[in-house]
C-alpha cells in the first residue's frame, strides 16, 4: 500500500537534491551491516562521495545529478519559475524490504518521468514506514518543454504506482486522496504535527459531538470564536477568525463536512441523553487576562522572556481534552493553530533564558555575537583545508580530524544561530496574536456584562 504526492519547488535545487539524499535518511544501521554502516556515516560529510545506498538517478548521472539539471536549464534558458518537482512515495510499515521499495520507487519514476525528466530516486530509511523520495528537474532534457503540473499528474503516479505495487503484491489504497500541492500538510503529518485544516476539523468534530441541532452547531462554534458565512446564494457555509486571510469552506474539510454529513451527524445525537442540554464553551473564559493578572500581581509584567512564558502557558491550555480544559482554550483559533509548533516555541524560551535574553536589542547583539563566532571558525577550517590540498598523504589524516572538530563545534553555535532568527521573525507574530487574544476576552468581557445588566433592568421591570 504506497500513497504518493508531489509538489513544486521554487527556491533552490541544489537543496532539494541534498535533502533526498542525505545520508543519515538512506542508510539505516538495521538494513546494514555494522561495518558497512560505520564506514558510510563516515564518509556522508564527504562533498565528493558517492557511497550512499538506494540513491538512484534517471537520465542523469549519479555523481552529478545537480549539475546535469542545470545544464538542461542552461541549454533551454529556463532557470527561472520552478526549478524542480519534490514527490514521494510511502509505503505501509513492514510490508516493502528497502530493495523492494527502491525497486518500485525506480519502476514508478521511469514510468511517470522518465522519457523526457532528469529524475534522482531515493528511498529514506529513517521512518518505521519506508518511503521514496524523487526530485525531478522542472525542465525536459528532450524538448525544454516545462513540466506543468495538472491535477490529471497527480491521478496518472497515483494510477501508476498502484499498478506497480500489484505486480510486486503489494497492497493497493482504493480511492485514496493524494498530497496534489500541499507540502506544507505533508511535512506536518510526517513530524506527527496538525495543520489549519486539521486543526478546523477538531473544531468542528467537537461543536458536532456537542450539539443537536444545526443552529445549535453553529453557536457552539462562535462561543469557540468563529464566525459563520455563506455565499450570496444562502449557500456553501464556511467559517473565519480573526486573523485569517480568507473563509474556510466546510465542505473542503471532507465528505464528513457538507451540509447534508453534518445535518446527518447532528441527528444521530439525538439518541444521546447527554446532549439534551448543550453545554458550550464558556464565552467569558479569559485565560490571558487571568495569566497577564497573576504575573502583575507578582510584578512580572515585561521582557521578552515573560512574553513566551506566557504564550507557551496559553498554548499548553490547547493540549488537554477534559471539559475543564476545552473551556479554559484561548479564544483565538489562530493563537490556537500555534499549538502545532509548541515544541519549538519551548526551545525558543530555552534560549532566551539560557543566554539571558530579555529584549530585542540583547536578541540583536547576541545574533551579531553567533555570527562573529562561527565566521572566525570558518576562516580557521578554511585554512587547515587549504593545508590539506598541499599537505603529503601522512599529514592529511590529522589535518581532517581537525576540520571535522572545528565543524562540530560549529554545530551548536549554528543551531543557536538558527533559534535566534527564529525568536526574531516570530517576536512580532506573537505580539500580535496577545494583542488579538486580549481584545476578544476584553470583549467578551463587556458583553456579557452588559448582558448581566439588561437581564437585571428586565428583572426590576
Amino acid at each position: 500500500m504506497a500513497t504518493t504526492g508531489f509538489w513544486p519547488v521554487k527556491g533552490s535545487l541544489k537543496d532539494v537534491i541534498d535533502y533526498a539524499e542525505n545520508p543519515d535518511k538512506t542508510t539505516e544501521a538495521k538494513y546494514l551491516d555494522d561495518d558497512l554502516h560505520k564506514a558510510l556515516t563516515y564518509v556522508s560529510n564527504d562533498a565528493k562521495t558517492d557511497r550512499k545506498m538506494y540513491v538512484s538517478t534517471v537520465n542523469c548521472p549519479k555523481h552529478d545529478p545537480y549539475g546535469a539539471m542545470m545544464a538542461t536549464k542552461r541549454q533551454f534558458g529556463k532557470l527561472g519559475g520552478n526549478v524542480a518537482y519534490h514527490g514521494f512515495q510511502s509505503f505501509k510499515p513492514g510490508e516493502v524490504t528497502p530493495e523492494e521499495a527502491h525497486a518500485i520507487g525506480m519502476e514508478t519514476a521511469k514510468k511517470m518521468w522518465g522519457e523526457e525528466y532528469q529524475i534522482v530516486v531515493t528511498t529514506h530509511l529513517n521512518t518505521d514506514s519506508l518511503h521514496n523520495h524523487f526530485v525531478i528537474n522542472s525542465v525536459s532534457f528532450k524538448t525544454g518543454r516545462k513540466f506543468e503540473n495538472h491535477v490529471s499528474d497527480h491521478y496518472k503516479l497515483r494510477e501508476i504506482s498502484d499498478a506497480i505495487c500489484r505486480e510486486h503484491n503489494k497492497t493497493v489504497l482504493e480511492n485514496a486522496s493524494f498530497y496534489g500541492g500541499e507540502k506544507g500538510a505533508y511535512w506536518a503529518h510526517r513530524e506527527g504535527k496538525l495543520t489549519h485544516r486539521d486543526i478546523l476539523r477538531r473544531d468542528v468534530d467537537e461543536a458536532i459531538s456537542k450539539t443537536t441541532t444545526y443552529n445549535s452547531f453553529a453557536q457552539y462554534l462562535r462561543n469557540l470564536g468563529y464566525e459563520f458565512r455563506r455565499d450570496a446564494n444562502g449557500n456553501n457555509p464556511s467559517l473565519i477568525a480573526k486573523g485569517w486571510n480568507r473563509p474556510v469552506r466546510l465542505k473542503s474539510l471532507g465528505p464528513r463536512y457538507t451540509i447534508d454529513a453534518i445535518r446527518d451527524r447532528l441527528l444521530a445525537n439525538h439518541s444521546k441523553p447527554e446532549l439534551y442540554v448543550i453545554v458550550y464553551p464558556q464565552r467569558k473564559r479569559t485565560p490571558l487576562l487571568a495569566i497577564e493578572y497573576a504575573y502583575r500581581e507578582a510584578q512580572r509584567m515585561d521582557g521578552m522572556q515573560l512574553m513566551f512564558a506566557v504564550f507557551i502557558e496559553l498554548l499548553k491550555l490547547c493540549t488537554g481534552n477534559s471539559m475543564e480544559e476545552k473551556q479554559n482554550r484561548p479564544l483565538s483559533p489562530l493563537l490556537r493553530e500555534e499549538v502545532r509548533k509548541l515544541d519549538q516555541y519551548i526551545e525558543d524560551y530555552k534560549l532566551l533564558c539560557d543566554c539571558h535574553i530579555d529584549t530585542a536589542e540583547e536578541l540583536s547583539a547576541f545574533r551579531v555575537d553567533i555570527d562573529t563566532r562561527i565566521d572566525q571558525l570558518k576562516v580557521q577550517r578554511e585554512h587547515i583545508r587549504n593545508k590539506i590540498r598541499r599537505a603529503l598523504e601522512e599529514e592529511k589524516s590529522e589535518l581532517k580530524l581537525q576540520a571535522k572538530a572545528i565543524t562540530q563545534k560549529m554545530e551548536p553555535l549554528r543551531k543557536q544561530q538558527r533559534i535566534a532568527k527564529r525568536i526574531a521573525e516570530r517576536t512580532p507574530q506573537i505580539e500580535n496574536l496577545l494583542a488579538m487574544e486580549r481584545q476578544q476576552e476584553t470583549e467578551f468581557v463587556k458583553g456579557d456584562k452588559n448582558n448581566e445588566r439588561n437581564k437585571s433592568r428586565a428583572f426590576s421591570r
